[in-house]
């Protein structure tokens, strides 16, 4: 299985970052190939521009896409799975994974409508695995209604909807600042979610 991994954190030395590399050690040792979308390191522009703002609002799926749309666009065609890492920010990622959604998944290419006024998509996508850190507890996430809102717009809108067909949100919970009790669970989880892939 081929799996592309979209992973957002300005730190190299983040928490964030050991949990991707645990995961991909993961899938190294169950002889899955990857691909990684560090989206920081790699300058990827989040703000769309107006350009492409007109490309949305007019739905119209023979305008110009950005190259660096079309070719993250091309790393999900060739995956069998999508897997996003980051850290929970005001109960979201941040805002270069959000700009990421907010370009990549393009009218024409994440929806599209017949003329009966049908959405389609051209994203094939089994099975898409969402992992984030938080400092709060699942436990508080959930009481707070957080887990729940996370789970609609993460799964249900910006990935569900377009064309992934399964999709689940993982929660690496407890890491406090200057608390790393559960840094060591947590990256054990981490790599052994690469088994349920």
């Amino acid at each position: 299985m081929h799996i592309y991994i979209i992973f957002a954190h300005p730190s190299r030395e983040s928490f964030s970052k050991a949990v991707l590399d645990a995961f991909t050690r993961g899938l190294e040792d169950r002889n899955h190939s990857y691909e990684i979308a560090d989206l920081y390191e790699m300058g990827f522009l989040s703000e769309m521009d107006e350009e492409q703002y007109f490309r949305e609002l007019n739905m119209n799926p023979l305008s110009p896409v950005p190259e660096d749309v079309l070719r993250e666009q091309e790393k999900i065609d060739r995956a069998d799975a999508l897997v996003f890492i980051y850290p929970l920010w005001w109960s979201d990622c941040p805002a270069k994974m959000k700009g990421w959604f907010d370009r990549v998944l393009t009218h024409g290419y994440a929806y599209y409508y017949d003329e009966q006024e049908q959405r389609h998509t051209r994203i094939d996508i089994q099975k898409a695995l969402v992992i984030c850190s938080a400092g709060n507890t699942q436990e508080y996430l959930e009481e707070t209604g957080i887990f729940q809102a996370m789970k609609v717009i993460m799964l249900n809108d910006r990935l569900l909807g377009v064309g992934v067909r399964e999709a689940r949100l993982e929660v690496l919970d407890g890491m406090l600042p200057g608390d790393d009790s559960m840094r060591e669970p947590n990256l054990k989880k981490a790599y052994e979610l690469a088994a349920t892939l």
